[in-house]
C-alpha cells in the first residue's frame, strides 16, 4: 500500500475539510425576478410582433429567453425585488406626466421654428449639470426622458452622475435638471 500525504488537493466542488460543501446563494438569481423579467419581455414581443401562430410565439419564447439570461442584471442589479410593484406604479403614473411634457415641448418647438425672428430666439448650446441620481436605472430613465422632450439631447452622462445635454434655445435650459428629476427621483426611492 501506498503512504498517500494526509494533505489532499483541494479543488471547488468537492466536500470541505470542515465537511459537506455549502451550496453559495452568490451569482444566483432569484426565479421571480427572472421570470418578471421574461414575461415583460415576451409581453413586449407579442405586442410589437402582433402575430399569434405558433411559429413567432416560439420564436419569441425562444428569443425572450436568450434575452432573460444574458441581460438579467440590468432590471434587477442586486435581486433587490420587494420595491418592483411600487416602482412600476409609479413608473406608470410618471409615463403620462412625460407625455404631457412632450407635448407642450414639441409647441415650443414649433413656436420657435414659425416665428419670424426665429434665429434670434434660437440658442443652441451644450452644458452639464450634476444630477442628484445615484442609481443606474434612474440616470437612464432621466436621459432618456430628456433626449424624448424635443428641443433638448442627452449627449453623455458620467457615472459619477454628471449629464451633458444640447439644448436648442434658453427656455429649454433652464427647465434642467429640474422637476423631471424629482418626479424620478420618487419613481425610483431616492432621496
Amino acid at each position: 500500500m501506498e503512504n498517500r500525504s494526509q494533505e489532499s488537493i483541494f479543488r471547488p466542488g468537492d466536500a470541505t475539510r470542515d465537511g459537506p460543501e455549502v451550496p453559495s446563494c452568490r451569482g444566483r438569481r432569484p426565479v421571480f425576478s427572472s421570470a418578471i423579467t421574461f414575461i415583460g419581455l415576451f409581453c413586449l414581443w407579442v405586442v410589437l410582433s402582433g402575430k399569434w401562430d405558433v411559429f413567432h410565439l416560439t420564436l419569441g419564447v425562444i428569443s425572450c429567453l436568450i434575452v432573460t439570461t444574458l441581460s438579467r442584471d440590468l432590471i434587477f442589479p442586486n435581486s433587490n425585488t420587494s420595491g418592483f410593484l411600487r416602482t412600476g406604479g409609479c413608473f406608470l403614473l410618471y409615463i403620462p406626466w412625460l407625455l404631457y411634457k412632450i407635448f407642450m415641448a414639441n409647441l415650443h418647438v414649433l413656436f420657435l421654428v414659425f416665428h419670424p425672428r426665429m434665429m434670434d430666439r434660437i440658442d443652441p448650446r451644450i452644458f452639464r449639470f450634476q444630477s442628484g441620481l445615484k442609481k443606474d436605472l434612474s440616470l437612464v430613465t432621466f436621459a432618456n426622458s430628456i433626449t424624448l422632450t424635443p428641443g433638448t439631447i442627452t449627449v453623455y452622462v458620467s457615472v459619477s452622475g454628471t449629464v451633458t445635454v444640447h439644448a436648442l434655445d434658453r427656455k429649454s435650459r433652464e427647465g434642467l435638471p429640474g422637476h423631471m428629476e424629482k418626479r424620478i427621483a420618487s419613481v425610483f426611492n431616492e432621496g
